[in-house]
Order: C-alpha cells, then sequence, then structure tokens
C-alpha cells in the first residue's frame, strides 16, 4: 500500500459545523482510508502527490436509493407521461417481463455499466434493491448479481403484486420462500406501501418479518399521495422512508421525534428515520418536489438520492440532484451537500465509514472541475466531475 498527497484542494467539504469549507486544503490518503486532513501547507509527506489544481472536492457521493438490476426500456412511456399521462406503479411489470428474460450475463454486464455511469459522476457508496424479479428463484437471482457489484443491496420482492396473482398469497411468497432465498445476499428490506402496490397492512406483515429475519427496514411512501408510509416507517423503526411528497403536519411530527436522541453536528446518538428525497423522480413523474426544506426546518434528517431506475428516474447523476434540491427545492448548497453524502450514509447507517471527509473513513472523494461546489447549482447540467477517489482508488 501506498499513501497520496492531494493538495492544492481550493474548497473541501467538510461536516464540521464550526468550519464547515476549508481552503487551499489537502488530504492524504493511507490504503482505503482518509489519514489526514488539514491546509496544504501543513500537509506530511506521501509516498505520491497529486495536485488538484486548485479545484474543489466533496465527499463522494451516497446513494442511498437505486434499482440497477433492470433490463429492457421504457422510453415510450416516460414520453406518454410527459404527453400528459399519470403516473402509475403498474409499470414496474413492463421491467419485470424484459428482466426475467435477461441472463445473468446480460444482467451483470448492465449492473456495471450502470455502476460504473454513477462513479464517474462521483458516487462512491452504492445501494440497490431488487423488485424486477417478483418470484423466488428471480429475486434471489437479483440479490446475488447485486451483491457482487454495489455496497448495499436491498430486498425489495414487495415492489408490485404480479399480475393474476392474489395479494395476500404474494404476501406470503415474499415473507416466506423469497425472503429465505434473497436472504444470504441482502441487508435490508423495503416495501412499497402506496395505493395501486402493498397496503398497510400488508406492508406491516413484510416489513415484520424481514426484521425478524435480521434486515433492517425501509419503506417506500407518501409518494402518490398522503398515506401509511411514514407513519408505519416510524413504528417499525425504519432507517428510512423514501419519496415523502406528500406529508401531513403529523408526518412531518413522526419524522421529527424519532431524532431525538441524535446530534446531527457530531453525527452522533441514535439516528431517527431519514427522509429520503428523489428530486430525479419527482420531476420524471410530475409530482410536487418532495418538502426537503420543510422536513430540515422540522429537524429531520433528509437524504438525497437518485432513485436511478427505468421507469420514473433513469438516470444515477448525483449532481443533477444535488443542483435541483438548491434551485428547486430551496436547499442551501450545505444542506444539499450533507444530504447526498452524510445524509445518505446515516439513510444506509455506514455514516460511521463514510459520507464526509474525516481521518479514518473510507477514501471516497470527488474532485470537481470548478473551484467551488456551488458550481453544482449555479452550472446545472455541466460535467463538473474531474476526479474520483473510491476506497482509495482512482476511479476516475
Amino acid at each position: 500500500m501506498t499513501s497520496t498527497l492531494i493538495t492544492n484542494i481550493a474548497e473541501l467539504t467538510t461536516v464540521d459545523p464550526e468550519q464547515r469549507v476549508l481552503t487551499d486544503a489537502a488530504v492524504v490518503i493511507d490504503g482505503e482510508q482518509i489519514a489526514w486532513v488539514g491546509a496544504a501547507s501543513e500537509a506530511p509527506a506521501a509516498d505520491e502527490r497529486v495536485d488538484a489544481g486548485a479545484r474543489a472536492m466533496l465527499p463522494g457521493w451516497v446513494d442511498s436509493h437505486t434499482h440497477l438490476v433492470f433490463a429492457g426500456d421504457r422510453s415510450a412511456e416516460f414520453e406518454a407521461r410527459m404527453a400528459g399521462q399519470s403516473y402509475a406503479a403498474g409499470g414496474i411489470s413492463v421491467t419485470t417481463e424484459a428482466t426475467r428474460d435477461a441472463s445473468d450475463q446480460r444482467l451483470r454486464d448492465l449492473l456495471r455499466t450502470r455502476v460504473a455511469e454513477a462513479v464517474a459522476g462521483g458516487t462512491t457508496f452504492l445501494e440497490t434493491k431488487t423488485g424486477y424479479g417478483l418470484d423466488v428463484e428471480e429475486e434471489a437471482r437479483h440479490a446475488r448479481l447485486a451483491a457482487d457489484e454495489v455496497d448495499v443491496v436491498t430486498f425489495l420482492g414487495a415492489h408490485l403484486v404480479p399480475p393474476g396473482v392474489d395479494a395476500d398469497e404474494y404476501v406470503q411468497t415474499v415473507t416466506g420462500p423469497m425472503l429465505q432465498a434473497a436472504l444470504p445476499y441482502v441487508q435490508w428490506a423495503d416495501v412499497f406501501c402506496e395505493s395501486g402496490a402493498f397496503s398497510e397492512e400488508q406492508s406491516r406483515t413484510v416489513l415484520q418479518a424481514c426484521a425478524e429475519a435480521g434486515l433492517g427496514l425501509r419503506v417506500h411512501g407518501n409518494q402518490l399521495g398522503q398515506g401509511p408510509g411514514v407513519r408505519l416507517a416510524v413504528e417499525l423503526g425504519a432507517a428510512s422512508v423514501d419519496h415523502v411528497n406528500h406529508l401531513s403536519d403529523r408526518d412531518v411530527e413522526l419524522l421529527a421525534d424519532t431524532w431525538s436522541g441524535w446530534d446531527s453536528a457530531a453525527a452522533t446518538g441514535s439516528p431517527g428515520t431519514v427522509a429520503t428525497c428523489l428530486p430525479a423522480c419527482d420531476l420524471s413523474t410530475r409530482q410536487p418536489l418532495a418538502p426537503g426544506r420543510r422536513l430540515l426546518d422540522a429537524g429531520v434528517e433528509i437524504a438525497l438520492a437518485s432513485n436511478c431506475n427505468p421507469g420514473t428516474s433513469y438516470t444515477s447523476s448525483m449532481n443533477f440532484n444535488v443542483g435541483t434540491a438548491v434551485l428547486q427545492m430551496h436547499l442551501s448548497l450545505a444542506e444539499a451537500l450533507r444530504a447526498a453524502t452524510m445524509g445518505g450514509a446515516v439513510a444506509l447507517r455506514a455514516h460511521d465509514s463514510v459520507g464526509s471527509i474525516e481521518v479514518g473513513k473510507r477514501a471516497d472523494l470527488h474532485l470537481l472541475n470548478a473551484p467551488a461546489a456551488i458550481h453544482l447549482a449555479y452550472r446545472p447540467g455541466m460535467p463538473l466531475t474531474h476526479a474520483v477517489w473510491r476506497e482509495g482508488q482512482r476511479a476516475v
């Protein structure tokens, strides 16, 4: 293992509330970890030296919500939606058919391509879900393939009830043989608790069974309208509830109450239920943008994630999501950057190892081709990723 000094960093974003941005900074990587952070003038020697060229450096993005294991194309559905057709969850079945028909090698190649695209845009820690198999063999296959390519895998057998199948019987399959088949490859479980997908009681049954099997919990909730998703996530101690487009005052209160034991400045204590906002998906489905500003003001930790999937958010660009959060969700730059890094890490309960540039954490770094991070919103849509280190290795 060799050490690497990255110096001449114009602006380095930290999670320190007293000194959020270091100027004229440097970072030392030793193996897979960050070994030193501070002023460039005080940097220790290292085996290798990289000149950052007076560019801005961020932690690598932590994308805590994706659906990367799929085949097929749903661009016609997207075009119809842009022409005025409303979004419904049933489009998932189109992807399910195409994905079932794809070989292991085809799915593996597609997954690797999508991971590479995400890394090329600065994402260094990735979650992805199953959910396009919807039978025992396929869900296990997708979980197995994903486990080889991403950092975290979530079991989403309860993504949609397959056509022609009784919903309650399908829930029994999800909580029985399907869960057992996927279990060796996954760390989390999720459920689409939404009109047209799974009811509150069906969702509770799935989540409770998965918790008993030792999996952490997540919930797709409150995307298409107000519903039980947030309430259920809080009741069962889920690490995150994702989408959160339609929230009542009580939903916000429930989420805020889960954060009473958390020190957000130090990222210590007992984290509550993260509200994960998915702005690219909101734009694609023409839903109201998730109320990130309202959630933050109430004391809720939020995350930003791409929701990369073929139907409602076919992008892994966290740069785009951060820029959108600043431009349209009324988040400050600092709030958006935290949500896309530390917020995602907290949602995955990986904040002790990723999500910020701190000594001892994984060396996941994102160097922008810009002197300051505000360029993500100031120059929206521009290719601003200059270099990426993932686990201490130069990836871009």
